[in-house]
């Protein structure tokens, strides 16, 4: 018996593996942009996964146009009984950040529902220079209907997605899991540098654990008050607001820019809450002096002008964000912090901006 279970294992598996690699026609696919797409600022993009219309809003570098192009903090929800899982992808611009895994910068994410919660299934990446390529994502599920959630790469732009299921089997646009729509400007932080795959964004992972929908503009080095970036945002249809946006400026960029991105945004949204977040701790300050110094003066920068920007300004709020560890063993860089370092600071902030929502209605 044990002998005829394992030439069976062995013969699916080999069936699997030929299924994945060449016979295509064992597949049907869907164009993901037909599905729910969560995590999403600007909904009516000509580009499903961009971020921003960058022919409606101008001003943008050129880095920072390829940055709000990139699917960073989307994901699609979807729901389907396929026991085999699959991507099709055609890609725009790619990005291979050198402190950022692939899997992360241009692969996929999958968290299927359980009865816990999301729970991680698989995460898959296409080969260098063969990105056009379809890959499965996850094999051998049981049949049985599921509730997906695919985040996309955080660092990569797409032009086109398709997902793939086993013919015959059925998919269909899960309503969306998440309450609420709460804008998020920030850093490379909040973009998902150093992540190994992309539901590791702190955005994504306070989504998964409150219901709340947490649409990510992360711009990696260039979150630094832009009035362009305050103007986007102020055009957006949201229920409050979330920054990360004293990672990146200068003190004197904090010191000029920061009432004046605060009042462009609060003249579109009055009543809504600006939820302003300290920047982390750098391990790069441990025996560096002049990085010490430089973050010193940006925190004590930030510090003073959210003290007094809190008294000036009605439903603005300043929070302390935590992604140290006590062992200081969470960076992988000395500035990003590593999976661990992003779970500490989703639950470092998670309560205290939980509790300012709730007093605006917003649960």
């Amino acid at each position: 018996m044990k002998k005829l279970i394992t030439i069976f294992l062995c013969l699916a598996i080999a069936g699997a593996i030929t299924l994945n690699a060449q016979d295509e026609s064992a597949y049907k696919y869907v164009d993901a942009s037909t599905l729910t797409i969560t995590g999403k600022l600007f909904p009516d993009t000509p580009n499903p996964y961009h971020r921003i219309d960058t022919v409606r809003f101008k001003g943008f570098s050129k880095g920072e146009n390829l940055q709000v192009r990139e699917s960073s903090g989307l994901a699609v929800a979807f729901r389907t009984d396929s026991p085999y899982i699959r991507v099709k992808a055609k890609f725009g611009y790619v990005s291979h950040p050198l402190n950022t895994m692939g899997v992360a910068s241009k692969g996929f994410d999958l968290y299927i529902q359980d009865e816990g919660g999301w729970l991680w299934a698989a995460s898959r990446v296409m080969r260098d220079g063969k990105e056009d390529e379809p890959v499965t994502v996850i094999n051998f599920m049981d049949g049985s209907m599921h509730d997906c959630l695919l985040y996309l790469p955080l660092f990569s732009e797409l032009h086109k997605l398709e997902i793939g299921i086993k013919d015959g089997c059925s998919i269909e646009a899960l309503p969306n899991p998440f309450r609420h729509r709460i804008a998020v400007f920030g850093s490379s932080f909040t973009h998902g540098a150093s992540c190994s795959r992309a539901g590791m964004a702190y955005p994504a992972q306070i989504s998964r654990h409150t219901g709340l929908q947490l649409l990510s503009l992360g711009c990696s080095g260039n979150c630094k008050l832009q009035d362009y970036f305050a103007e986007a945002l102020a055009a957006a249809d949201v229920d409050a607001f979330l920054f990360d946006t004293f990672s990146n400026p200068t003190p004197e960029q904090i010191e000029e820019r920061l009432f004046p991105f605060i009042e462009t945004i609060q003249a579109a949204h009055p009543g809504k809450p600006l939820i302003f977040q300290r920047t982390i701790y750098r391990e790069t300050r441990n025996f560096n002096r002049y990085n010490d110094k430089l973050q010193k003066d940006r925190i004590e920068m930030a510090d003073n002008m959210m003290a007094e920007a809190c008294r000036k300004y009605k439903d603005v709020y300043y929070i302390e964000a935590n992604a140290t560890a006590p062992s200081h063993e969470t960076s992988v860089d000395g500035t990003h912090p590593n999976d661990y370092g992003y779970t500490l600071w989703a639950e470092s902030v998670e309560k205290q901006i939980v509790k300012i929502l709730k007093k605006y209605g917003i649960r």
